[in-house]
């Protein structure tokens, strides 16, 4: 497992509005859409690489990955038919900082994406970001009723380490849900 240099916090500082590529290919099993990058992930220029966030962890617990993987080898993923992106592109210290409209936006940026890759499934990252951004003010975690450009449509809980509402057992539990379904 690769380690990344941990950035000092005029790098964080600096990152506030910037990107992380997508790590994106056509005909992928999962595009895992993230709500936005965060300011440590922008500074290293991978994706889910804040300490205690949880993705990786709840990646390989759920059986997408056969190890743990590091947020430097966020590109392996593709070789296993996965992807990244998100619903923002400009990196804040919190998702909460984001407006509304963005995550229309976003909304509108994604459905691009997913008509130009066609993933199997896109799998969204955060129940209430879906909420605003599909204006689906009632959508509950899980596999949606309608599909997205083509694509299967899951919301699944955002694995950051703010998200106190579910801990890695749980986390762990409902991203192996989607897995076993895509067998």
């Amino acid at each position: 497992m690769s380690a990344l240099p941990k950035p000092t916090r005029a790098e964080i500082e600096a990152a506030i509005n910037q990107t992380v590529p997508d790590i994106i290919a056509p005909n992928l099993q999962v595009l895992f859409c993230g709500i936005n990058p965060s300011l440590y992930s922008a500074a290293v220029g991978h994706h889910f690489a804040r300490p205690g966030n949880r993705f990786w962890k709840t990646l390989h617990a759920a059986g997408f990955t056969e190890r743990l993987f590091s947020p430097a080898e966020d590109q392996k993923l593709l070789h296993l038919g996965y992807g990244v992106t998100n619903i923002v592109d400009r990196a804040t210290a919190r998702a909460d900082e984001l407006a509304p409209s963005e995550l229309i936006t976003g909304h509108h940026m994604l459905a691009a994406k997913v008509d130009r890759y066609q993933p199997r499934v896109l799998a969204v990252l955060g129940v209430s970001a879906y909420r605003t951004a599909f204006n689906r003010p009632k959508a509950a975690v899980g596999q949606q009723p309608e599909s997205f450009q083509g694509a299967l449509l899951w919301v699944l809980p955002n694995p950051s380490g703010l998200n106190a509402h579910y801990q890695l057992a749980d986390l762990t539990q409902v991203y192996q849900t989607l897995r076993l379904a895509l067998l």
